[in-house]
């Protein structure tokens, strides 16, 4: 067990929710901004599936991460769509009726199913609410901006933009954990992986925004390559720290039959 102070799980929801919709919300006037404030979610859906996951489900850290994208889908189309007199209060919707959904799902997996994780409920409403802050926010870094009419249906939908989106966003949030667990594992290494995925998608939201936006796409893309060698760096830095002994082997030697 480490002795390491662990970031609370409620700051990192802060950090998430408030980033994710700063990014959001600046992403009109500074696209790449919408892929940065994704990442910020990304970081806290991966804490909160390692939270959920723990408890041992196994294989069932991708199906998290699927059913996140899923939930966050929908409620971002939904939150968007509903507003169309008044888009300022589209993420604002999304999240929120992420979180619902998220609840319900979660309330039955722990009621219903009987699944009887202790963190169940709240977990699967910060993921879900997570899932939509990451459709959104790579969303607008492809489509200028996060009106969904003008923007996103022709530049990210249209295109097939939006599968990548909810692939690569699910992954970014999944991966962490199942890159990480194990006895030694730990939040600190966790988290800066989880940066990494979040960079690595805004590299590929990065290439996908070049076809839509242009000059735009070069910032977004140039940035999360930036973003990724930093997050990753200090990924590798933590697993080097952490290891009983770093060894260089060598070949496999040849040994008759």
């Amino acid at each position: 067990m480490s002795d390491i102070k662990e970031i609370s799980p409620t700051n990192l929801m802060l950090f998430g929710i408030i980033g994710g919709l700063i990014g959001i919300y600046i992403s009109p006037y500074f696209p790449t901004a919408g892929a940065l404030g994704a990442i910020c979610a990304v970081i806290w859906g991966a804490e909160a599936v390692r939270r959920v996951a723990k408890y041992g489900l196994g294989t069932g850290v991708p199906s998290i991460g699927q059913i996140a994208l899923g939930m966050g889908v929908i409620a971002a189309m939904f939150g968007l769509a509903i507003v169309k007199p008044l888009p300022i209060a589209g993420p604002i919707v999304a999240l929120i009726t992420a979180s619902v959904i998220g609840f319900v799902i979660g309330w039955f997996a722990q009621h219903v199913i009987k699944m009887k994780i202790p963190v169940m409920i709240r977990c699967m409403t910060e993921i879900a609410a997570a899932g939509a802050l990451i459709i959104i926010g790579y969303s607008a870094a492809v489509g200028g901006n996060y009106d969904f009419v003008r923007n996103l249906i022709p530049r990210v939908f249209d295109t097939g933009v939006m599968l990548a989106v909810f692939w690569v966003g699910a992954m970014a949030m999944l991966h962490p954990f199942n890159a990480c667990l194990g006895p030694d594992e730990k939040q600190k290494r966790l988290l800066y992986l989880a940066g990494s995925t979040g960079a690595i998608t805004m590299v590929i939201m990065g290439v996908a925004a070049l076809m839509t936006l242009g000059v735009s796409g070069v910032i977004t893309l140039a940035l999360g390559i930036i973003l990724w060698v930093i997050f990753y760096k200090k990924f590798w830095d933590e697993v080097y720290s952490d290891a009983a002994s770093v060894v260089g082997t060598g070949l496999i030697p040849k040994t008759e039959a």
